[in-house]
């Protein structure tokens, strides 16, 4: 079962990022951002309730379920926005699917969560692939601070994925159900965006166009809602270092639908990285297969 999660999950995420990239030149990015959680929020809040699921967090798990939302959805969504500005969003992708490091890092340091050799020996070989995709795209983009900057913000929204994502992992052992908790982390992620976007002295005005509105509306449900619900109960399932990890598919799936909708030409180069990215995802999920117990112990 946690394999169709991994699957679906990197899937929609992946056919997500060129919409990613069309709204963030709509307007100002933390306003996006802010407009997609709000609609995401209540969508979950609603589905809360319609199962009947008591929406109240007890008090000891709000300051965390906060600090999920601002990671997880706040600093990483706007900082993925800004990036796709400034590089391909193909390699902005890329760049993030090294969340599953921080994740692996910040488990460890933080909720004392092994890391098996064949989980490393999975990370180390999806890396080597993603590094063998990206090289020669790095190689184009890698002049101009522009690009740099891009690259810097990408790697920030990979820190606040991971980090939220053992933030996740704790908020999810203390029993709060799934759909409660995206409800209240997508809603702390919008009044973040918000709040930046006041600071920022940002115009709220955005392209309302019927392509804007349908990227939003798909972000919000399916990229958000949908998928987000997925990954969290694979964080349930096996862990966050490994549930971190379907990022590394995500570029693979983006760079494919560049290669349909904006002309990449995928060569050899790209074909390799993608067997080692997929090869990196099987010794991950055999990794999280070994310790059910772990894995139960999060839920």
């Amino acid at each position: 079962m946690h394999v169709l999660l991994f699957l679906a999950t990197s899937i929609l995420w992946g056919s997500s990022a060129i919409v990613t990239a069309q709204q963030a030149s709509a307007g100002a990015p933390e306003v996006s951002v802010a407009y997609r959680l709000v609609l995401a929020s209540l969508v979950m809040f609603g589905w809360s309730l319609a199962r009947g699921h008591g929406i109240a967090l007890r008090k000891g798990d709000r300051l965390w379920v906060a600090l999920q939302g601002v990671l997880f959805f706040g600093v990483s969504f706007i900082s993925f926005y800004h990036a796709t500005t400034l590089i391909p969003s193909g390699i902005a992708a890329l760049v993030l699917s090294t969340s599953s490091l921080f994740a692996a890092l910040a488990g460890w340091l933080f909720l004392s969560v092994p890391v098996t050799r064949r989980m490393l020996a999975g990370i180390c070989v999806g890396l080597l692939g993603l590094a063998v995709i990206a090289a020669p795209q790095f190689a184009l983009f890698s002049s101009g601070r522009e690009a740099m900057a891009g690259l810097g913000l990408a790697l920030s929204a990979a820190a606040g994925t991971g980090c939220g994502t053992v933030v996740a992992m704790r908020n999810q052992r203390t029993g709060i159900p799934i759909v409660v908790l995206m409800s209240w982390t997508a809603l702390c992620g919008a009044l973040f965006a918000f709040t930046l976007a006041l600071a920022e002295g940002r115009s709220f005005s955005v392209d309302v166009s019927l392509a804007y509105l349908a990227g939003l509306a798909h972000l919000a449900i399916v990229a958000s809602c949908v998928t987000f619900f997925m990954y969290f109960s694979l964080v349930q399932r096996i862990g966050a270092a490994s549930a971190s990890y379907t990022l590394a598919l995500v570029p693979v799936v983006a760079l494919v639908i560049s290669a349909l909708f904006e002309d990449l030409a995928i060569d050899a180069l790209v074909v390799s990285g993608g067997v080692a990215v997929l090869a990196g995802n099987v010794l991950v999920l055999s990794a999280g297969q070994s310790r059910p117990a772990a894995a139960k112990s999060a839920g």
